[in-house]
């Protein structure tokens, strides 16, 4: 599925009955959620470790959403990553979530999400932990052999 997204990576993401609002959709807040919930879980997984264990966390910096088509639960997710820019303290993703038919993905939204690592104690901008860094880089090096 990822040749088809433009996205080295695809997390998959279910909607949940508590995402849908009164109008029937899943909320635009809770688009937010996912982005903050794919890219955590990513990073746990590719760095190997549990990233709330490192002395540096990562704090959202920024974030931005455009919403293409509305979602509703039971919808089943992937939330497409890459990196924009790897900084020293810095990590900007481009993110996207799709709806996953199982035959398709459905883009339904377009987003970005800024990591800036700081001191867990101080909340000053520190260099990326050397795990999250060997994981941005090679989502960065995926993403190069496929461009």
């Amino acid at each position: 599925m990822t040749q088809d997204s433009g996205y080295p990576v695809l997390w998959p993401v279910p909607t949940r009955w508590a995402d849908n609002d009164h109008y029937g959709h899943v909320n635009n807040v809770t688009y937010y959620s996912y982005f903050d919930t794919a890219v955590n879980a990513w990073l746990i997984h590719a760095s190997g470790t549990d990233i709330r264990d490192l002395p540096a966390i990562g704090i959202v910096a920024e974030t931005s959403c455009k919403f293409l088509d509305s979602l509703s639960f039971p919808d089943q997710l992937q939330v497409g990553i890459r990196i924009e820019r790897l900084g020293n303290s810095s990590i900007s993703y481009e993110l996207a979530i799709f709806r996953d038919t199982g035959h398709s993905l459905e883009l339904a939204a377009t987003g970005t999400f800024v990591h800036v690592y700081v001191d867990e104690v101080t909340r000053k901008p520190v260099p990326i932990p050397a795990e999250i860094r060997r994981a941005a880089e090679s989502l960065l090096s995926t993403a190069a052999a496929e461009g």
